[in-house]
């Protein structure tokens, strides 16, 4: 028995040895076995990507053979267009097939995918990461309604991304008469993280990335499953130097720890502590968006925007609302999310998806998923490749390029308004903007506003049937959902309504009263003078017990 006056002391729990637990790239991609089920951390092109792992299987499978047929997992895309990323396992026979929710990023993953070469399914993001959390738990299966409808339903075509892919993951059971998607666990044998820190303990920080994504979830995942959990950093530390708060995945969980040589956030960021949320926040200041097209479609869709509202921008068009915002003064008077897990801020653009400036919380992507699946969003903004006469969305794929539906159809179903942001059509699109409205120098290449979309991201039948606002929002004219499909509600000034909008498309949509024009304010330079309305939160109220 410890007298009262005596003290002890606690070690710093290293556990084990600085030997054991940090090994090099190489040792690591040694670790990973022939049909191993292999699953990537990171979201967002190379945001919290395991580059220096990926790599490193990558090489070891071009000089030995192997290993092969391994499952490959990931959420978001993965890469950069330029080969890094989950382009490094794109290699025939080193994949049996890839499990994602986003292509767009990994050129060469498209490629395998579109010729046939490997097995591919595309489903939701959320429904991704949240099924990592079943798995670690030891639940039979995650249980969900988002992707009803759409074509990660087995009665569509079940997210399989090519024809050789015979089976989807998922089935549909009906409980006390209401219809669910089952997705069933499965073993995770390899997860492949990234963080900032590592102490001599393995215990992970997150402090320079620009979101936490859901390195946890996998991390419990892989362990639970027995499998290995092989983390990526910038540094190591001794054990005892990382407070506990700042601790993202304990060290328990982690396996080995390799060094790595791409600190990059993003692939065109290396080191922006405005994104971190480490550091008390400075006012925004960011360049205006310069007036043309893009700027005219984010305009209208920020005449959307009301006061209190919580509200996800995606990326692509969309994310010029955020910047359009922030010209206009109204930023701070809405809350802004991304899919990986910001709250507020400034969205990032293009390759900087996924991150924000300013954000005011980052929370575990997992976490933020469960927000979105409740129905918490107030308005989400997406951007889209084809609109069908029933109003159905497909981003899933353009002619055989497999893109997927990343965060789109969690984001979607369940947000109590959707903008549809784009051009009106693709392809070399140029336009003039002044303040006499737009002109069309020359027209894309292909419409947009096909009779019948080839896969269904966002089914209008169910958005009708569950009472969302649903507009299609582009250069030239307004669109919005109604009972019987597409209806034309606004032209822009400048626009022939038939020659420009009607013999443009693949279907006549219903025109109830004759379109008005856009606003005026759309189209002139410097600040809109946009004023937000307060939002109706009338949906906020308790629901009995």
């Amino acid at each position: 028995m410890v007298a009262p006056h005596d003290t002890m002391t606690l070690g710093t729990g290293a556990g084990r040895s600085r030997e054991d637990l940090v090994i090099d790239a190489a040792a690591a991609a040694d670790l990973v076995r022939d049909r191993d089920c292999v699953v990537v951390g990171g979201s967002g092109s190379l945001l919290q990507v395991p580059e220096t792992l990926l790599s490193a299987i990558g090489r070891r499978f071009a000089a030995t053979g192997g290993p092969v047929d391994l499952d490959v997992v990931h959420v978001m895309g993965l890469g950069d267009h330029l080969g890094r990323g989950v382009d490094h396992l794109a290699r025939r026979a080193l994949v049996r097939r890839f499990i994602g929710s986003h292509f767009v990023l990994s050129p060469a993953e498209q490629a395998l995918i579109a010729r046939g070469e490997v097995e591919a399914i595309g489903l939701p993001a959320g429904t991704i990461t949240l099924l990592y959390r079943e798995i670690a738990a030891g639940r039979p299966g995650l249980l969900t309604d988002i992707g009803l409808d759409t074509f990660v339903d087995p009665r569509q075509q079940w997210g399989r991304m090519n024809e050789v892919t015979a089976d989807g993951l998922s089935r549909v059971l009906t409980l006390d008469g209401r219809e669910w998607l089952y997705y069933p666990t499965f073993p995770v044998h390899v997860a492949l993280i990234r963080a900032t820190d590592a102490d001599s303990a393995g215990n992970l920080t997150m402090g320079d990335e620009a979101a936490s994504s859901d390195n946890l979830a996998i991390a419990q995942a892989a362990h639970n499953s027995g499998g290995l959990v092989l983390a990526e950093v910038k540094r190591i530390v001794d054990a005892g130097t990382i407070p506990a708060a700042q601790v993202r995945v304990p060290g328990a969980l982690v396996d080995h720890v390799v060094l790595t040589d791409f600190p990059y956030q993003t692939p065109v960021t290396r080191e922006d502590p405005r994104r971190t949320g480490t550091r008390r926040n400075a006012p925004t200041q960011v360049p205006t968006l310069g007036l043309d097209h893009r700027k005219v479609i984010a305009r209208r869709a920020a005449m959307e925007l009301r006061s209190g509202q919580l509200a996800n921008l995606g990326v692509g068009m969309a994310n010029g609302i955020s910047y359009v915002a922030l010209e206009e003064g109204v930023l701070d008077q809405l809350t802004l999310t991304v899919e990986q897990g910001i709250f507020g801020g400034l969205p990032g653009i293009g390759l900087d998806s996924g991150t924000a400036v300013n954000p005011a919380a980052i929370i575990d992507m997992t976490s933020q998923f469960d927000l979105y699946d409740g129905g918490a969003l107030d308005l989400a903004g997406l951007s889209f490749a084809q609109v069908d006469r029933l109003g159905n969305v497909n981003v899933t794929r353009v002619g055989n390029t497999p893109i997927g539906p990343g965060g789109f159809i969690d984001i979607s179903q369940k947000a109590r308004t959707v903008l549809f942001c784009g051009t009106f059509r693709g392809g070399d699109l140029q336009v003039d903007v002044d303040d006499s409205g737009v002109r069309i120098r020359r027209d894309g290449r292909y419409g947009k506003f096909v009779e019948q979309v080839p896969s269904i991201t966002f089914s209008a039948a169910r958005a009708h049937a569950q009472g969302q606002r649903v507009l299609y929002i582009t250069e030239r004219a307004v669109f919005q959902l109604g009972a019987h499909g597409v209806e034309l509600i606004e032209v822009a000034p400048g626009i022939n309504l038939r020659r420009d909008v009607l013999d443009q498309m693949g279907f006549e949509p219903v025109i109830p009263q004759p379109p008005a024009l856009m606003d005026a304010r759309l189209f002139r330079a410097g600040p809109m003078g946009l004023v937000l309305s307060p939002a109706d939160t009338g949906r906020r109220v308790r629901r009995p017990l």
